[in-house]
């Protein structure tokens, strides 16, 4: 089994909490209330910023071409990403300049970019891989049944074979790169529960 398999399947329990978390389940179902889903466009959007930063880091510590070009088109998903952000701010009226971060996305930001700036392509690696397999399988599980068109285009992005291929070219780099140690466990199991976190920051159902 894959490095990058093995540590998924280690933290599938976080998967699942998070595919049953209400804020998740209201995209699938439309109920997520807008302003929820507003205030995480925002959020991620600021935080995508990040993530391209911490993958810049990443391509500056690369010695091969093949790494140099595989983050290199990452970069390319993550600008991709933000033109969907973009699309939302147009439709909704949401601002995605001089954003505030909120507690949960500073801590994943710091997280990343300080992992980041070590220079050690395994660990950072393992920071950023969680989010982009748990992206893919959040998308891929609610396009797998009838959901409402509301929040369908995010469904969509994320179920699209080409994110998919995104994912698992991260996670090559991740068994090319990292080796099975504390470092690389406890950066991954991180990120996810940093992943758990910032939905749930964006969640407040109506009562």
């Amino acid at each position: 089994m894959s490095l990058a398999r093995g540590l998924w399947q280690a933290n599938h329990d976080l998967a699942e909490k998070i595919l049953a978390h209400g804020f998740v389940r209201g995209l699938g179902n439309g109920t997520l209330p807008l302003d929820c889903f507003k205030a995480y466009v925002a959020q991620d959007a600021y935080f995508l910023e990040a993530f391209a930063r911490a993958y810049g880091f990443c391509l500056a510590y690369s010695e091969a071409r093949a790494d140099i070009e595989s983050f290199a088109d990452l970069i390319g998903g993550v600008r991709e990403e933000l033109g969907l952000h973009k699309g939302y701010a147009a439709r909704w009226g949401v601002r995605l300049d001089g954003v505030t971060p909120g507690r949960a996305t500073a801590a994943y930001v710091d997280f990343l970019l300080a992992t980041a700036r070590h220079g050690l392509l395994g660990d950072t690696i393992a920071a950023m891989t969680p989010c982009m397999r748990l992206y893919a399988f959040l998308g891929q599980s609610l396009a797998m049944h009838p959901y409402a068109e509301r929040y369908g285009e995010w469904i969509k992005t994320y179920a699209d074979p080409g994110f998919e291929a995104l994912s698992a070219r991260l996670e090559g780099l991740l068994d090319r790169h990292a080796e099975d140690c504390d470092s690389v466990r406890a950066n991954y199991r991180r990120a996810m529960q940093l992943e758990h976190d910032f939905f749930d920051a964006n969640f407040w159902p109506a009562t």
